[in-house]
C-alpha cells in the first residue's frame, strides 16, 4: 500500500518537474521574441519584444526630410503597432501548445487569463462618511476631514 502511494507521489513530482521545465522553456522563448516591421516607404523600422515592448526604433537618414513631423509621428505609431501585432502573434503561437483547449493565449498574455470584462472592472468605492456623520468607524485618522493644516 505504501509503495502505491510512493509511486503516485513520484509520478506527481515528475509531472510537476515536466510542467516547470515547459514553463521555463516557454518563458525563455517569449523573452527571445524580437519582431521587426519596416514602414511601407522604408523610412521607419520598429522592433518589439515578446511582451509588446518597443526595443528598437530606427529611421532612415532621409526620414526627416521625406515626412513632416506630424506625419512621421503617425508613421512611427502605425509601424510600432504592426510590430506589436507581429510579436503578439508569435507569442500566441509560442504559448498555445501549452494551454488547455479553448484558452485564449492573447488574453493570458495580456494578464486577463479567463476573466470577463465585468470581473476586470474595478468595484466602486464606498462613499466616505460626511463630516456631520456620527460614525467615524470607517474613517482613517490620517484623512480626518475636520483637521486643519
Amino acid at each position: 500500500m505504501a509503495s502505491d502511494h510512493r509511486a503516485q507521489v513520484e509520478e506527481l513530482l515528475a509531472d510537476y518537474r515536466r510542467s516547470r521545465e515547459q514553463l521555463a522553456s516557454m518563458q525563455q522563448t517569449l523573452e527571445a521574441i524580437n519582431e521587426s516591421v519596416t514602414s511601407s516607404d522604408g523610412t521607419v523600422v520598429a522592433t518589439v519584444g515578446g511582451r509588446g515592448t518597443l526595443t528598437d526604433l530606427t529611421f532612415s537618414d532621409d526620414a526627416y526630410i521625406r515626412h513632416r513631423p506630424s506625419d512621421l509621428a503617425k508613421l512611427v505609431l502605425r509601424t510600432v503597432a504592426a510590430a506589436v501585432t507581429k510579436a503578439s502573434e508569435t507569442a500566441n503561437r509560442t504559448v498555445s501548445p501549452l494551454l488547455p483547449v479553448q484558452t485564449d493565449p492573447a488574453a493570458l498574455l495580456a494578464g486577463r487569463a479567463d476573466l470577463t470584462e465585468a470581473e476586470l472592472t474595478p468595484k466602486p468605492k464606498k462613499p466616505r462618511p460626511s463630516v456631520d456623520d456620527d460614525s467615524y468607524e470607517n474613517v482613517s485618522w490620517l484623512d480626518n476631514p475636520r483637521r486643519t493644516v
